[in-house]
């Protein structure tokens, strides 16, 4: 995807650099929609917020490299799918680039420490070490939501259903909206949800954009219940309920080839066309102006 410098100053511009679930994977059935993990950034004209590290992170590190762009990382949650790929991101080795890591702290553990990308680079987890890089590395330690409004990023945060715990998140520029939840279980076992699916229907109500975890086809339940991911179908009704614009499916299951993933994206375009819902799979280079 090509964009030119002039295009991210006037829009927000959204772009899947990693769209799969748990684990990468390459492979040629697997090409088509890409097999690269969670990431995706979003451009607000001069800032990238760049949301999860999964393996996704390195293509989006070759799309920034050459843009003089504030860079801001931020993550929903910190399963292995979210954060290996961050070491591996283009701009890590550039001299002068400015780039904040926003610790990661969830509401629900208070108690818990917050937690950085920087834990990374120790010289375990990966062979370099934090004061290897020649970046200026901004580690954020203040509440997520405080710092970016701070800097002029209108952003809201959901708690998702997921084990672990985790976010959702909405982000706003000049009156259009982008709903990332990567991670998510609509409709949870009795007694288990951090979130009621009304609550997701309200977080979600009028959004441009909508990308959501689609890991889980019918079949896959009750096998997969209580896992932390929702079902196509799940996915579909929410977008239906909160009248948003677009959908796009995300955070596909490693075992989901491209013939199958066609399958599941004619299926749902099929169900939302008819509520005037435009709907993709995922796949990396995608990308959205708003």
């Amino acid at each position: 995807m090509e964009a030119s410098s002039a295009l991210f100053d006037r829009d927000m511009v959204i772009t899947c650099w990693g769209t799969r679930g748990s684990i990468p994977t390459p492979a040629h059935n697997t090409s088509g929609y890409g097999g690269n993990t969670a990431c995706i950034t979003i451009d607000l004209g001069g800032k990238t917020l760049v949301l999860d590290a999964g393996t996704g992170i390195r293509q989006a590190g070759q799309a920034v490299i050459d843009r003089d762009t504030e860079l801001y990382l931020l993550l929903t949650h910190i399963h292995g799918d979210h954060i290996y790929g961050f070491p591996f991101f283009g701009p890590l080795y550039q001299p002068k680039r400015r780039i904040h890591l926003i610790d990661y702290q969830h509401e629900n553990t208070p108690d818990v420490e917050p937690w950085s990308l920087l834990s990374l680079l120790d010289g375990k987890h990966f062979p370099l070490k934090a004061d290897s890089y020649a970046c200026k590395l901004i580690r954020v330690q203040e509440d997520a939501m405080t710092f970016l409004h701070s800097r002029g990023i209108d952003i809201q945060r959901i708690a998702v259903n997921h084990p672990g715990h985790g976010y959702g998140y909405r982000i706003t520029e000049q009156n259009h909206s982008v709903v990332f939840m990567p991670d998510n279980e609509l409709l949870p076992p009795d007694g288990t949800a951090t979130t009621a699916l009304a609550d997701f229907v309200k977080f979600c109500e009028g959004a441009d954009v909508l990308i959501h975890d689609a890991q889980y086809i019918d079949t896959d339940l009750p096998h997969k219940w209580g896992w932390g991911h929702s079902m196509i179908s799940q996915v579909v009704d929410l977008a239906i309920q909160a009248h948003v614009r677009r959908l796009i499916l995300f955070h596909h299951d490693p075992e989901r080839t491209d013939s199958e993933l066609d399958a599941i994206q004619a299926a749902a375009q099929e169900r939302l066309a008819p509520h005037g819902i435009t709907c993709n799979a995922a796949h990396e280079g995608l990308a959205l102006t708003l």
